[in-house]
């Protein structure tokens, strides 16, 4: 590590391209988008953090303990998620000081150089916090104490970075056992900030959940319906859907093994449901149960309007050690090779020429962008592509996208951008990077004369801030 602290500087040009020409066209193109508010409609912050409005307690809490983006690299370099203060399965942690564990971050920052995280946190510490030397091992503490100093005033409570960030509208993801306390509150507490929810029932429509038995009981207590059986089970979701309306949703997100769907009779459902709620269903009977509900949930975004969201393979908690010990979600999920042609048939032969109804699509699987992404979206009204996901959400993984939908779906059956993140003080960075790229990627097809650049100005000013807008029906 260097013993004299480094200058921490953000290029103006960063991201755009070296070569001269295309390099002035992208600055002209991100003028017109770069100041946007921002529209983040798919994502996981939590709600509590703008209904309290109470300071963050620290910048480990806030910036590190959340974001299995950083933990999972430090983890593949043999340093514990106890050592860093991660949250365990029982909710429980490890008695370690958020200094300590900050330091240990930063001793090993230098792993994620040239990574989305590297640019991302950058970008927080340079412009959300105003630090001008890199982290490392010297300035950790330096940054520790600044950061979360800074965190007690009020300009860094939520509420005030929210407006800061000039976010529009932004949506958590909820289950729907959720009673959305958080966000009664804030609708009742006359701030202007637009948070919504959505609506995300994978606890109680994954019958391989290893809380699905105890989800569903919750499910009909809430609901005061017989959800033991299918006819009851599917008035359950439509009375969660209202509510979860009623509190602004505009969408529905499917977190699913596959993309598999199924259109079933209503008296196959009702036999495989019978075997689902006896715990008797075997795993390919369990992938058809979750296929036959990405159906019904299509039929019933036609009659109450929410958008459907499917953000299909992966292989969710790998590592089983990792997930005995902390649990879900730390950083141990991996992708998996997924198709998309057949296993989406069944429900676009119901729906999928229906323009009522929206579908946005998201993959893990790259390989699928030219080959059934694009031309699916780029033929049925109701298939829409959601952005680069992921392990992709990268200036590599957003110009992949880009260059392989766009021949085959074009701009205009894609929805722009969202951040699909957890953690807030990066979402401005997400979004430039985003729009950076788009930026950038326009400018080589107005150079090669293949767009004229007033057609690429209102594309970019599309996929930055309309086409979420319109595709999310914000």
């Amino acid at each position: 590590m260097n013993a004299t602290p480094q200058p921490l500087t953000l290029h103006e040009d960063r991201l755009f391209p070296s070569d001269p020409t295309q390099r002035e066209i992208a600055r002209r193109l991100y003028a017109q988008v770069a100041h946007l508010p921002i529209v983040s409609p798919h994502g996981h912050t939590d709600p509590a953090w703008f209904a309290g409005n109470a300071a963050f307690a620290n910048a480990t809490e806030l910036l590190l303990v959340p974001d299995h983006y950083v933990f999972r690299m430090l983890h593949s370099q043999g340093i514990a998620l106890d050592a860093l203060g991660i949250t365990r399965r029982d909710g429980s942690r490890a008695n370690v000081d958020p200094r300590a564990a900050w330091r240990l971050f930063a001793e090993n920052f230098h792993l994620f150089r040239g990574t989305p995280s590297s640019m991302w946190l950058n970008h927080v510490f340079h412009d959300v916090f105003g630090l001008r030397t890199k982290l490392d091992a010297g300035t950790a503490d330096d940054y520790y104490d600044r950061i979360t100093a800074a965190l007690q005033t009020p300009q860094f409570l939520p509420r005030a970075l929210f407006e800061r960030f000039n976010i529009e509208v932004i949506a958590t993801t909820e289950s729907p056992l959720d009673p959305l306390e958080h966000h009664a509150t804030i609708r009742d507490s006359g701030w202007n900030g637009r948070v919504i929810t959505a609506y995300r029932p994978d606890p109680v429509v994954d019958p391989e959940h290893e809380e699905f038995a105890a989800s569903l009981e919750r499910f009909g207590e809430i609901t005061g319906e017989d959800v033991h059986s299918w006819d009851g089970y599917l008035r359950a979701h439509r009375q969660r859907r209202a509510f979860f309306a009623s509190m602004g949703a505009t969408s529905t997100d499917h977190g699913h093994p596959t993309a598999a769907t199924a259109n079933l009779s209503t008296d196959e459902s009702r036999r495989l449901f019978d075997k689902v709620v006896r715990g008797a269903a075997s795993a390919t009977e369990a992938e058809l149960f979750r296929a036959q509900i990405l159906t019904e949930m299509a039929a019933m975004s036609l009659d109450d309007g929410l958008v459907l969201q499917i953000h299909p393979g992966c292989f969710r908690n790998h590592n089983a050690g990792l997930f005995e010990r902390h649990g879900r979600d730390k950083g141990a999920d991996i992708p998996l090779r997924t198709e998309y042609v057949h296993a989406l048939k069944p429900m676009l032969d119901r729906f999928g020429n229906d323009p009522r109804l929206t579908v946005i699509l998201f993959t893990l699987d790259e390989s699928t962008y030219s080959r059934e992404l694009g031309p699916l979206a780029g033929h049925y009204p109701s298939l829409f592509l959601g952005p680069a996901w992921w392990f992709h959400d990268a200036p590599e993984g957003m110009w992949r996208f880009r260059e392989q939908t766009l021949s085959t779906a074009g701009f205009y059956n894609t929805i722009g951008f969202n951040d699909d993140t957890r953690a807030f003080l990066s979402i401005p960075a997400r979004h430039d990077v985003a729009r950076r790229i788009d930026c950038a990627f326009l400018a080589k097809l107005v150079a090669e004369h293949r767009m004229d650049e007033d057609e690429a100005m209102e594309v970019a000013t599309d996929l930055a801030y309309r086409l979420p807008k319109q595709a999310y029906r914000l």
